[in-house]
């Protein structure tokens, strides 16, 4: 009963005991116990040190470490060094490594849920992401979810809300997304080919090529700072807004459950702590790097930034929605899912009318 209280105890309250945990000298909480030397290994499906998303997975290991008093030490693998990308939950679901850090629309072939739980077209911002998960119901059912795999999710990083994508020529119209090949993952990848599009899984370390050389005709890649990183203003001209397929995409991290019910209570409590700290730290992260990398694009580069006009998105939305509701309509589990989505946005949205959005409007008068 302990356990579970632990697995489940995602609150606020755990931020200070992560601070109880980081004691200077290792003497603490993390460093009672019996003192034994944990090993685990993570592998993301990130290229290595790639900015805010691979040197995320990275901090979080040093966080882990210096909160336990190194009683627990990870060794993280990018995309490709121990297993490929989109292998990283096979490996921690069979035990091959203790954890994982990706986003879980990855795993939709496996999981038709998954994307909930890391972004949905028209969906939840990074803002309300976190709140539904951590104060609606989300993350319950996302343990859910992924419990007959023996894999334990927890946010651990978003990206807040990214761009539309780039593009080699403009678009104008929904014509203009018949035939286009688009590396686009997770639900957005559905509703594109309903448009008359072609979606293509592509990892991250395969993007640059792949768009240089016209194998495909757009990409969509977070944000300006990776789509900085990767150079892909190199690759296509047209740089398109509103993300509308990951309006605030979570990241997650997976721990193999035999692992993490093996640890001591107080370093299981560390794990979730340090995820939850990664996911704040994440996206104040990008909130500040977007905007600079944005000016340099811009600036320095020549990109061309283009709004999707409303008659794209007004017919994205409606295959959205279509794709949405096929899918509520063969998986019970999805449409809980999707219900209690729809029920958190619908009553945030009333707010956020009268606060956010209503201050930012008047920053432009």
């Amino acid at each position: 009963m302990q356990r579970r209280r632990v697995i489940q105890g995602l609150g606020l309250g755990m931020l200070a005991a992560a601070s109880a945990a980081c004691s200077r000298d290792g003497e603490g909480p993390a460093a009672a116990a019996d003192g034994r030397r944990i090993r685990w290994r993570m592998v993301t499906t990130w290229p290595p040190n790639f900015p805010a998303i691979g040197t995320g997975a990275l901090e979080l290991a040093r966080m882990i470490e210096a909160c336990s008093g190194g009683r627990l030490s990870i060794k993280v693998y990018g995309a490709g060094e121990l297993v490929p990308a989109f292998e990283a939950f096979d490996a921690v679901a069979a035990g091959t490594t203790e954890m994982g850090h990706g986003s879980a629309y990855y795993w939709k072939g496996k999981i038709n849920s998954a994307s909930f739980f890391s972004a949905m077209p028209f969906g939840l911002t990074a803002q309300e992401m976190n709140a539904w998960l951590y104060f609606g119901g989300g993350l319950e059912l996302w343990r859910e979810a992924y419990a007959p795999f023996g894999v334990i999710p927890a946010p651990c990083g978003n990206s807040g809300c990214q761009m539309g994508g780039w593009f080699r020529k403009e678009i104008n119209s929904v014509a203009d997304l018949r035939g286009l090949k688009m590396r686009i993952p997770g639900i957005g990848g559905e509703v594109l080919a309903r448009a008359g599009g072609t979606p293509v899984a592509l990892s991250g370390g395969e993007i640059f090529t792949a768009l240089e050389t016209g194998a495909i005709d757009a990409t969509e890649w977070i944000g300006p700072y990776n789509a900085l990183a990767f150079g892909l203003h190199k690759a296509a001209r047209y740089y398109y807004s509103p993300g509308w397929h990951e309006p605030g995409t979570t990241l997650e991290a997976i721990i193999n459950r035999r692992a993490f019910e093996q640890l001591p209570e107080d370093l299981q409590q560390v794990v979730l702590t340090c995820c939850m700290a990664t996911n704040d730290r994440m996206l104040a992260e990008f909130t500040a790097r977007n905007s600079e990398a944005l000016e340099t694009l811009v600036r320095e580069h020549g990109v061309q930034l283009r709004p999707f006009p409303d008659d794209v998105l007004r017919r994205l939305r409606e295959l959205s929605q279509q794709v949405i509701d096929e899918g509520a309509a063969r998986d019970p589990l999805y449409a809980r899912i999707n219900e209690s989505v729809k029920a958190f946005q619908r009553r945030s949205s009333a707010y956020l009318r009268i606060a956010e959005d209503a201050y930012l409007r008047t920053r432009d008068l």
